[in-house]
């Protein structure tokens, strides 16, 4: 299979007369800082008329963010900022369907999908239906036994039961021979899903269809998760019934659901996706349902003493949510997050914990041959994208995989297993390069195939790997021609560590949350002097002492830095004490009980002449 034959048969390793093993080092691609222009004349007014610290009012003028009123808005989300769900296409219909289906308690029928995002909108349809007296069953698919999307036996069996209603949920856009399927067993589908259309305007037969990116939708944010999509629905037809109650009541306790699904889906925290995840974090420091506070105290996590953030979402929580997914069923989430029994809670909970173990264990061991083969594989890395492919690797992973790939080299990555004949993958990409038009040039060799630009996945016959691979690295040349890989340091703002202060740093965690679209602010401090040897952590990490090596600056205390991963960077630049470097940070807070309190941690660090 030329260039994506199993790893194991390519990454040899080779023993040294001394017994000990001679592994390839994989060396990360050269990092570009880049450094955000400022707009010190637009700060000042803004920092004036919206009473913000100066370099505050820069992170908002490169948001977007130009006047007090924005600026307010911006720092304090509320639930009036969210759009009227009735601007989006197909919603009254949508509405009006399901209202009538609660009426004559038609049994209802939820297709999700396995992950938190999923998952999550299912839960959310479903709690709010039986708020309203519905009656609802839920079918999340497996991973491994249905793939992804909805599937016709599905659709089939719940009309032969007497179903009468079918509502997907981060799903269906391109579901066009089931939606077909379903209209001739009388079978009326309503389709809720995030994920682009097919290419042109075509869109499945079905009842109604709530997605911002179909042709037509002029709701003003476009880059909902499904979940959300999913909510919009449930507060439109809760809203019907009681306005007061469900903007007091239910709007709070669904974000938190919501929030969860729009950090673990990565859509841009922006605009309205911003006020979504906000009020929900918010809200979680409230878990009031069984399910969340077990997924919590499973996961360590103490929301009443805490101050949650993104972070705690996207890599605590969430990884919880998505090893049921990967690892074994899925559809335990909705149970874990639906169920009115505590000790079943802690159980599913424990489960859950126990799984996404399993998911890191086996991650770190691919993981480990995929560097080796990196390391050692000089055709695969001299091309544009990678395409990697392992006999039997754990499907549930690969889309992890393929994100770590595009972590390590800056380039797009697939990640394939191969399973009695058939290749399933999983990729991920990079910023400028579309993957799903690139899978897309070459669909006739996929049994089925969906995604977006970012994120896709796959299967297809694995004798068509080689021919996949051959047309996609040659799409790749075309699209990066000329350009290197390399990984990008954006800077937001140039601030010297004195200015790094406790005062700042509460003005910056009214910026959260972070993510894509949304970044965390990285500040640039040049001309640092170290003030003590570098102390090297675990033989990965490193500890500065800086001190500005700046002419008339007054000498003060040296600041302390962390740098994660940055051992190989201060070997390369051979930094001891004396080195005079820029530096590249974040500030943070450490939540550790004995080590507590802001904290400077390295992005990136260069000598002051680079």
């Amino acid at each position: 299979m030329g260039n994506v034959a199993a790893i194991q048969s390519d990454a040899q390793v080779v023993s040294e007369p001394s017994g000990a093993i001679a592994t390839p080092i994989f060396m990360p691609p050269p990092q570009r800082w880049v450094l955000s222009p400022s707009h010190p004349e637009q700060a000042d007014n803004l920092a004036s008329s919206a009473r913000v610290p100066q370099v505050i009012a820069e992170l908002l003028i490169a948001r977007g963010i130009h006047d007090a009123d924005a600026a307010f808005q911006f720092l304090n989300p509320a639930v009036e900022q969210l759009f009227d769900p009735f601007l989006m296409l197909g919603m009254e219909a949508a509405v009006e369907r399901l209202e009538r289906a609660i009426e004559r308690h038609e049994t209802i029928l939820l297709y999700g999908d396995y992950d938190v995002d999923g998952t999550t909108a299912v839960v959310l349809l479903k709690t709010a239906i039986e708020m309203l007296g519905g009656v609802v069953r839920f079918h999340v698919p497996h991973r491994l036994r249905e793939g992804y999307g909805m599937q016709a036996s599905v659709i089939e069996a719940a009309a032969a039961d007497g179903v009468g209603l079918a509502i997907s949920v981060d799903t269906g856009m391109r579901a066009f021979k089931e939606a077909s399927l379903a209209r001739r067993l009388g079978l009326d589908l309503i389709i809720t899903d995030h994920h682009l259309p097919e290419a042109g305007d075509e869109v499945p037969d079905a009842l109604a269809i709530l997605n911002p990116n179909q042709p037509g939708c002029e709701y003003p944010e476009k880059s909902l998760c499904g979940a959300a999509i999913a909510f919009k629905l449930a507060i439109a037809v809760l809203t019907r019934h009681d306005e007061v109650r469900t903007r007091e009541k239910a709007i709070p306790s669904f974000l938190k659901m919501v929030a969860l699904a729009t950090v673990a889906d990565a859509v841009p925290l922006r605009g309205e996706n911003r006020v979504l995840a906000s009020i929900g974090i918010r809200e979680l420091h409230r878990p009031a349902g069984l399910g969340l506070r077990a997924l919590f105290q499973a996961a360590g996590v103490d929301p009443t003493t805490k101050r949650l953030s993104s972070f705690d979402l996207g890599f605590r929580l969430a990884p919880r949510i998505n090893a049921a997914g990967r690892m074994d069923i899925a559809a335990e989430v909705v149970e874990l997050f639906t169920t009115r029994d505590g000790v079943r809670a802690s159980l599913l909970a424990e489960k859950l914990e126990r799984l996404n173990a399993e998911r890191r264990q086996a991650e770190t061991e691919l993981l480990q041959q995929i560097e080796m083969r990196l390391a050692s594989d000089h055709a695969l890395t001299a091309e544009k994208m990678v395409v990697m492919a392992g006999d039997g690797w754990h499907r549930g992973i690969i889309g992890i995989l393929a994100s770590r790939i595009v972590d390590r080299t800056a380039k797009p990555a697939i990640v394939v297993s191969v399973e009695d004949g058939v290749a399933y993958g999983s990729g991920r990409s990079i910023d400028g390069f579309p993957l799903l038009e690139a899978i897309e040039s070459c669909a006739e060799l996929y049994a089925r195939f969906g995604g977006h630009a970012f994120a896709v996945g796959f299967a297809m016959p694995a004798e068509n790997l080689p021919e996949m691979e051959r047309r996609l690295y040659s799409f790749a040349a075309e699209k990066l021609a000329g350009q290197e890989a390399e990984q990008v340091l954006r800077i937001h703002a140039e601030l010297s560590l004195e200015r790094a202060t406790p005062v700042l740093s509460r003005w910056l965690k009214k910026l959260e949350p972070f993510g894509h679209g949304n970044s965390e602010p990285v500040f640039l401090a040049r001309t640092m002097r170290l003030a003590a040897p570098v102390r090297l952590m675990k033989e990965k990490h490193i500890r500065l002492e800086l001190r500005s090596a700046a002419p008339l600056v007054e000498e003060a205390a040296a600041v302390k830095a962390v740098g994660w991963n940055l051992a190989h960077r201060a070997k390369e630049l051979s930094l001891e004490q004396g080195s005079v470097v820029d530096v590249a940070y974040r500030i943070r807070e450490n939540d550790h009980p004995k080590y507590g309190g802001l904290q400077i941690e390295l992005a990136g660090v260069r000598l002051s002449s680079e």
